[in-house]
């Protein structure tokens, strides 16, 4: 049987200090499989970006309670935050994809698009369900796709 060679790898992060070693995990996975590389995130709700009092994530500092929250902020800034985290990563042939949308469903556009052969996701539920579930969009994710995931948790 042959196996199927990973040529390209989407790597799906959020703005939580756990992005850090998704990217950092799933780098060294992609690079050890000589894949491509693209790094993606999706933004959807305008309260995932009000001031959070994280240290800063890959050198990317985010959000401060003086910034008046809008989308043109939201963009500029999580644009920085890929750019910070291609740099963290040392390589500069990365690519970086920005999508508004509801996550689960643009990571599987993106996916499709690019023709990822492996989806890089962490699993990090900030529900109650956390318990039975591996978190709510890792677990949309799984569910509607063909494409292998590599999940990795984030929880302590």
């Amino acid at each position: 049987m042959k196996t199927k060679k990973i040529k390209n790898v989407l790597i799906a992060l959020d703005y939580n200090p756990t992005a850090q070693k998704i990217a950092e995990l799933g780098y060294a996975f992609a690079n050890a499989m000589q894949a491509k590389i693209t790094l993606a995130t999706i933004y959807e709700n305008y309260i995932d970006y009000t001031p959070v009092l994280y240290d800063p994530i890959m050198g990317f500092a985010g959000y401060t309670e003086s910034d008046a929250i809008s989308q043109e902020l939201i963009v500029t800034n999580t644009k920085k935050f890929l750019e910070k985290t291609k740099k963290h990563l040392g390589d500069e042939n990365i690519s970086i994809i920005l999508k508004e949308g509801s996550s689960a469903e643009e990571i599987l556009n993106i996916a499709k698009e690019i023709k990822a052969d492996l989806i890089v996701i962490g699993s990090h539920s900030k529900k109650w369900l956390d318990k039975l579930l591996i978190g709510s969009t890792t677990e949309k994710v799984l569910r509607h796709t063909e494409i292998p995931m590599l999940i990795i948790p984030t929880k302590g």
